[in-house]
């Protein structure tokens, strides 16, 4: 009975050599993610942190620059600048819900009705890319060219006197005009909005649409309470990678419109490279970077979903 009763030894700590193999494996995450830290630290943060510094400076080109913290910088570059900003967000804005009405149905079609047709469409959509961006930009004058058929058609549907009378357009001229900047803008981020719909689209069940039917629901019905808001992470995810590059862009403006359809970005690369005041080009480069951050904040705030495609 004393036998029986007696507390079992102590189990003895297992060897270091036991234990090695275990710690290494839970050190392995933190060394793969190693790589990809340094490149953000050498190729994001040190960059941002020296044009930070740049807009804080005083100085010129010929003595040098010092940092002076003259943060009057940032508000000077705001008020000579600010219609820039507005351009910026208005033609931003403006290109975004067009991918967006554009590219959710094209989205819709090849996530539901393509079938065997799937990855023929989904070449079709990503073959922009296969061609630089300066050559996409740049087929768009001969496109909207002057006379041409594009602008003809226009013309005879009366579409250019809307244009004209939202201040769009320039008589029977297309080019060098707000709605060259916002075409250019639209047709060349567009792939950018389709691709996250079609991946959120395609990752709808099938059996929840048939189960709207079978609860009598219509076509409308089961789009309005299913399939849209189902794919809410896809349609954040597409207007964000849209608005974000489509805000700082400037060969669409540079290439496609005029000295009145300047954006903010045309104004931070003459300030970079032809006026050469690196201080203003950085106060600019952090103010919009800033108001990209407020508003994709408070949107993603508001659309309630944060799971992005």
């Amino acid at each position: 009975m004393s036998t029986l009763t007696e507390a079992p030894p102590p189990l003895a700590p297992a060897p270091a050599a036991e234990r090695s193999p275990r710690r290494r494996g839970r050190r392995t995450p933190y060394w793969l993610l190693l790589p990809g830290i340094l490149w953000l630290l050498v190729f994001f943060a040190l960059p941002l942190v020296y044009q930070a510094s740049t807009s804080v400076q005083t100085g010129s080109l010929e003595e040098g620059y010092k940092v002076t913290w003259h943060f009057a910088a940032y508000w000077d570059a705001l008020h000579a600048y600010w219609p820039q900003f507005l351009r910026s967000v208005l033609y931003a804005g403006s290109a975004t819900v067009l991918c967006l009405v554009l590219g959710y149905p094209l989205a819709y079609l090849i996530a539901f009705r393509a079938g065997r047709w799937r990855n023929l469409v989904m070449i079709l959509v990503v073959a922009p890319f296969f061609t630089s961006f300066l050559i996409r930009t740049l087929a768009w004058k001969t496109i909207l060219a002057d006379g041409g058929p594009v602008v003809g058609a226009l013309d005879s549907l009366h579409v250019l006197s809307v244009t004209n009378w939202l201040g769009m357009t320039d008589g029977h001229r297309v080019l060098a005009t707000p709605l060259a900047v916002v075409c250019g803008l639209t047709y060349n981020f567009l792939p950018f909005m389709i691709l996250p719909l079609y991946t959120s689209l395609e990752r709808i069940d099938g059996r929840l649409h048939e189960a709207a039917g079978d609860l009598y629901a219509t076509p409308l019905t089961t789009f309005r309470r299913v399939t849209f808001p189902l794919s809410m992470p896809g349609v954040v995810s597409g207007t964000l990678l849209t608005f974000i590059p489509a805000s700082g862009d400037y060969v669409n403006s540079e290439l496609l419109g005029s000295t009145n359809t300047q954006m903010i970005g045309n104004v931070i690369q003459s300030q970079f490279l032809r006026i050469l005041d690196y201080p203003t080009a950085a106060a600019l480069s952090f103010l919009l970077m800033a108001a990209i951050l407020i508003m994709v904040t408070l949107y993603i705030r508001r659309s309630g979903t944060e799971d992005l495609v």
